[in-house]
This record gives C-alpha cells, sequence and structure tokens, in this order.
C-alpha cells in the first residue's frame, strides 16, 4: 500500500483500485500541496473534523468524483447540505467498511466547526460550532492506521493502541493548535506503532517545528519515523 502526503494534514492511501482521502486541504487553499482539488481522484475521503484546514476541498473533490464520504454525524450532516451524495455519518465508536476498508471513529481532543457563509480562510473562530472532532483508525491493505487528527496528548491514546495494535499513526506536532512534537513523541509511546508520520506542522508560522528532532526523540524510543514531504510518497 503506498501514502502520498499533501502537506499538512491531507494524505491519500492506495491500495490497488481504492483510494481513500483524507481531510482535503489542497492547493491553493493549502500553501504547502502539491495538487489542487482538480488533480485528486479518490474513490472515499475520510475527514477528522470540520476546520477549513481539513474540509476547505472536500466538497469540489466529492461533488466531481462522486467519491463515499465518511465523516462524524453532524459533519456528514452538513456535507449533504452543500450537495454532497453518498456520505456516512458514523460517531465516536463507529464503524464504517466498503471495498475491504474499515474506519472507525475514535476520540480526539479538539474543538470542530464547519467553514461559516462569510468565513475567512482557515479561521475557526468563525465557522459554526459542529459536534466534536475524531481520530480515525483505518484498516486498509492488511494494515491498522491511526490518523489522531488534531489532538492534544491524552491518556486514552494508550487504549486506542492497545484495542487496535496501530501498525503506522498519524501524530500532528505543530504545536499550537495541536500537541506539540514533545507531547506527539510521548503519545507515540503510548500508542505502541512501528512507525509515526508526522502531520500537521511548517503550513503556517505558529505550528513551524523541527521535524527531525522529533524524529530524533522517536529514535531515542525505538520508534521509526517516516517523514514525507508534501508531494512526496512511501510504500507502508
Amino acid at each position: 500500500m503506498e501514502i502520498r502526503y499533501h502537506g499538512h494534514s491531507c494524505f491519500e492511501l492506495i491500495d490497488g483500485e481504492t483510494t481513500l482521502l483524507v481531510d482535503p486541504f489542497l492547493s491553493p487553499n493549502n500553501p504547502k500541496a502539491d495538487k489542487t482539488a482538480e488533480e485528486v481522484n479518490p474513490t472515499h475521503i475520510a475527514l477528522t473534523h470540520g476546520h477549513a484546514d481539513h474540509v476547505a476541498d472536500v466538497v469540489a473533490v466529492a461533488q466531481r468524483t462522486g467519491a463515499q464520504c465518511v465523516a462524524m454525524v453532524e459533519v456528514a450532516n452538513w456535507l449533504e447540505g452543500q450537495g454532497v451524495e453518498n456520505v456516512s455519518d458514523p460517531n465516536l465508536g463507529g464503524t464504517v467498511t466498503f471495498d475491504g476498508v474499515s474506519i472507525k471513529l475514535v476520540p480526539a481532543w479538539h474543538t470542530n466547526t464547519v467553514p461559516g457563509s462569510d468565513e475567512k480562510p482557515y479561521s475557526a473562530e468563525l465557522g459554526t460550532p459542529m459536534g466534536v472532532p475524531a481520530g480515525l483508525i483505518i484498516k486498509m491493505g492488511g494494515l491498522t492506521i491511526y490518523d489522531a487528527g488534531d489532538t492534544c496528548l491524552f491518556g486514552d491514546m494508550e487504549l486506542i493502541g492497545r484495542r487496535h495494535h496501530v501498525d503506522i499513526a498519524l501524530l500532528p506536532i505543530g504545536g499550537h493548535y495541536t500537541m506539540d512534537r514533545e507531547d506527539a513523541a510521548y503519545a507515540a509511546t503510548l500508542i505502541g506503532a512501528r512507525r509515526v508520520i508526522p502531520i500537521h506542522y511548517d503550513t503556517f508560522p505558529p505550528i513551524e517545528t523541527d521535524v527531525e528532532a522529533f524524529a530524533s526523540e522517536l529514535d531515542n524510543h525505538g520508534i521509526e519515523a517516516l517523514v514525507i514531504a508534501p508531494g512526496g510518497s512511501a510504500e507502508l
């Protein structure tokens, strides 16, 4: 299975004919992204929450491709209100399965809005409050992948790791809006994944950080850091 990283928290998982796009935030909305909304062709889309830096391009991509969308129930209802068809609406603890892929929603500690009609780009506080955020447990291509979403460090990450035997974790490291690289490194020890991919960093000045320092800290704990530059890919 291949992962393609488009910067910030946006990535694709590709296994055969199935392509799962997570948190579509693409060019020109995302200054680090290598692709526009017209240049990705997912079969499925999953969202962790509704902040603009995670959903800016979801409506355009979903309407053009007809991709199956998975989002927290309130965000799913918002998608349908934007004219998106083919939407699944689980809540925390819920799992949806399709085409050999399963996606389970697990807790994340953050806030959640969806873009308001007069919202400035990337502005969470000017959006409409919309339920709670989530992390994603994705089972695909014989692997279990944990996308923590936007979150702070919390103790139940250990429970998530024990329950789901995570192979690869995607963790935000930029700080300010999420946990920083030190907390993310500690989170990696709780989760117990063999590999960690850093996300949600260096997109904007408040979340700039030293990703190599994060990788070095993981190495001290015997965990492999898989650092992928925006536009890059890796075999998992």
